[in-house]
């Protein structure tokens, strides 16, 4: 039987209206009627009709000439009716039509046996009348013409109406068109500008991503998960007197999951889950923000126990009173006060828990933020070690990957990466290696895919004259030199002078993954970041703009010093950052004048000091640096062993080796229990593992 079926199905024809029967039998549903159909068969009959009635019905224009030489002399005209006293019918005798049927031959349309055969404009009536007059003296059978009156109701009813007509299909159409894009559509979409566009995940639409495709976030999926299951089983919260919480806020960079987390939620909860952005209640017309607020909770109600989930709510949150359209009616103001309404107002939700996400909440109201409407706001940060390597485990499972490919090592290479850079790098790895057409992906497409995101795609044809490059060379090789003998300073992965992006040359660095950071650890980021200005003026007597993004981050970094991290004696204590957001539209600087003359002072003093100290670091090894750019140009790229070579080991990493193969068991055994001060998160990575 099932051969059969299957045979049957197979000579099924294609329908051009649609898969028709496809329809009928997968999801029990009638195709959809496309009411254009009728609208083109109506045109078509009108123009069918038009063309058959005037094929029957048209008289033929003629001439005064032709009727008084042709037809009054011959004596065939039956009588002739003047309408309106512009023009002329004339009605020819019926045994007279077949005289002039080489005049009807090539005309368009042919004029019916009753009549009017011909017509013409007569002019004047008076001169009309008076050329009917003499062209009949001789005539027996002198014909008078009749007069009638006759009205276009037609074209009048078109002149007068058509236009209202016109303007009223016009705003339908739009009208249409924008409730269409708005997910309202069909019959009354004019209507639903104000409904809800949330999508609906429910019983009969599932969501197939759940928390096993989470990877890492093992603090938010907890907080995520409690709410599931107190949906699945509220009787094992509220038997101890406990509430529901009536919502959550995902806060974290983009990139980190905070939408995957949501998704996790819809298809984990057996409840109806409903999905919208921000900027779904954003419309042109206002009122309608607050109205689609008011239908989504209206539904959420309807639905509860249920789930209702809001991306990118800073769209619609943002504290009142600081947009900076002062003083005009805000339409998303509006929207946020019906917000706080429905989530906490005299009207209680039960059972309805919101879920919103933002990379932006400082910025978020804080109304919006208090107990009672978002209970919990759960940070979602940019992954660790561990949790990079439970990411990359993920999204290494569809690809087809060679034996040199260890998950470990991939994750110590990626620090800083958020999830989606994460599923960038294996879906850029996976393209590297098809593109040499390899039968699966190795370690080495991976690090192609690192430098790529990191810095850009490789432009080896780039015109670059021999002295531009031995200044990129030293220019790097006095980075990649400091940064080697200063303690603090991040380990060095591969320096290269292949142009990248916009950078002419860039040196990879294994920064350490710190909770906080000291002092000293920021003057020798600095020292290294200005190893590059002083490496130029030592090695040829003048500097160039190659320094620019160098001198950039060193400038924010000595600000941030004195003004965020008090780290300046004279300044003291302070720290002039509003974390809170709160002051976007001041007015006034949160200093004198005279503190921001010591601010610049002290910032110039920070970084004259560390680039003096980079100069002299540079004398001192000018050896190595020199062996150094002078490797770098032969080769192009450099990598951390070449380093050792010539400067040795760092000796405060003897102790933080990664062996190649990336087992953690080997690297953990080497270390030993530090003071607060020594501690790395991040150890540096062996040399050989990027030969």
């Amino acid at each position: 039987m099932t051969e059969n079926k299957n045979k049957e199905k197979k000579n099924i024809p294609n329908n051009p209206f649609g898969n028709f029967n496809q329809n009928k039998k997968g999801d029990g549903k009638s195709p959809k009627f496309n009411a254009y159909w009728i609208y083109g068969i109506v045109a078509i009959v009108f123009i069918v009709a038009q063309f058959y009635v005037s094929n029957s019905r048209g008289p033929v224009e003629t001439n005064w000439s032709k009727v008084k030489k042709t037809m009054l002399a011959n004596n065939d005209i039956e009588r002739i009716v003047v309408v309106n006293n512009k023009q002329a019918n004339i009605y020819i005798k019926k045994d007279r039509l077949k005289n002039y049927e080489e005049e009807f031959k090539d005309k368009f349309s042919k004029p019916s046996e009753t009549g009017p055969q011909f017509t013409f404009n007569i002019g004047s009536v008076e001169s009309f009348e008076r050329n009917l007059s003499e062209a009949q003296e001789n005539s027996p059978n002198k014909i008078d013409p009749e007069y009638k009156e006759e009205r276009n109701w037609a074209g009048e009813l078109l002149w007068s109406i058509g236009p209202f007509v016109l303007i009223i299909l016009l705003w339908w159409w739009i009208f249409k068109r924008m409730s269409r894009g708005a997910g309202g559509g069909g019959a009354g979409g004019i209507f639903n500008v104000g409904k809800s566009q949330a999508k609906v995940f429910d019983k009969d639409q599932k969501v197939s991503t759940n928390f096993k495709d989470v990877a890492g976030l093992a603090e938010a999926k907890q907080e995520i998960e409690e709410i599931v299951e107190f949906l699945k089983s509220p009787e094992k919260y509220t038997k101890l007197g406990g509430k529901i919480p009536k919502g959550a806020l995902l806060v974290g960079p983009p990139g980190t999951g905070k939408t995957l987390l949501a998704k996790a939620v819809a298809g984990e909860a057996d409840v109806p889950f409903f999905s919208m952005s921000g900027s779904d209640f954003v419309e042109m017309f206002v009122g309608v923000g607050a109205s689609r607020v008011r239908d989504l909770f209206k539904q959420a109600k309807e639905k509860a126990p249920c789930i209702v989930f809001i991306d990118e709510i800073d769209a619609i949150g943002r504290a009142r009173g600081k947009n900076p359209n002062m003083g005009s009616n805000d339409e998303r103001e509006n929207t946020l006060n019906q917000l706080l309404t429905e989530m906490d107002g005299f009207d209680t939700n039960s059972g309805v828990i919101i879920l919103a996400a933002t990379n932006r909440a400082d910025i978020l109201d804080r109304a919006l933020m208090r107990a009672g409407r978002f209970d919990r706001q759960i940070h979602v940060e940019l992954p660790d070690l561990n949790e990079r390597n439970a990411i990359f485990k993920v999204h290494l499972r569809p690809l087809k990957l060679d034996k040199s490919v260890k998950v470990d090592f991939l994750a110590k290479q990626t620090p800083g990466f958020s999830g989606a850079d994460i599923a960038n790098v294996c879906n850029e790895a996976a393209l590297i290696a098809a593109r040499k057409s390899k039968e699966s992906i190795g370690k080495q497409d991976f690090l192609d895919a690192v430098d790529r995101i990191i810095g850009g795609l490789e432009k080896k044809n780039k015109i670059i004259s021999q002295v531009e490059k031995k200044t990129i060379a030293f220019h790097e090789a006095g980075h990649a030199t400091i940064s080697w003998l200063l303690e603090h300073a991040h380990p060095l992965v591969k320096v290269t002078i292949v142009p990248r992006g916009k950078a002419l040359g860039a040196a990879w660095y294994l920064p350490e993954e710190r909770s906080i950071t000291t002092k000293e650890q920021l003057l020798d980021e600095m020292a290294s970041a200005l190893g590059g200005r002083a490496a130029e003026e030592i090695i040829f007597n003048r500097i160039s703009s190659g320094a620019q993004n160098d001198l950039e981050k060193v400038t924010k970094q000595a600000y941030a010093m004195v003004t965020i991290f008090g780290m300046s004696e004279k300044v003291g204590n302070v720290s002039y950052y509003d974390s809170t957001g709160q002051s976007d539209y001041s007015f006034t600087k949160p200093y004198s004048e005279k503190t921001a003359e010591i601010i610049d002072e002290e910032v110039k003093k920070l970084i004259d000091g560390q680039y003096q100290r980079a100069l002299q670091i540079l004398k001192d090894n000018a050896k190595g640096h020199i062996e150094l750019g002078n490797l770098l140009l032969k080769r192009e790229v450099i990598f951390s062993e070449d380093l050792e070579e010539i400067f040795g080991k760092r000796p405060w990493d003897t102790k933080h080796v990664i062996p190649e193969n990336g087992d953690e068991s080997s690297e953990n055994e080497t270390q030993k229990p530090v003071d607060l001060e020594d501690t790395k998160p991040e150890e540096k990575k062996e040399n050989d593992s990027l030969a």
